[in-house]
């Protein structure tokens, strides 16, 4: 394999898994069962100890 071919590789199924990559992590944030756990992290700056 010479420097072409392994760039021409990268540029479309890199390009492409990292696409992937980029929406599962978004759906995995935004899943609605994480919503509970998400507000409860985000009033911790807010709590008086």
């Amino acid at each position: 394999m010479d420097y072409e071919t392994l760039r021409q590789f990268a540029d479309t199924w890199g390009l492409l898994a990292l696409a992937l990559l980029f929406v599962g992590i978004v759906l995995f944030v935004l899943r609605p069962s994480a919503k509970r756990k998400y507000d409860e992290n985000a009033k911790i700056p807010l709590k008086e100890d």
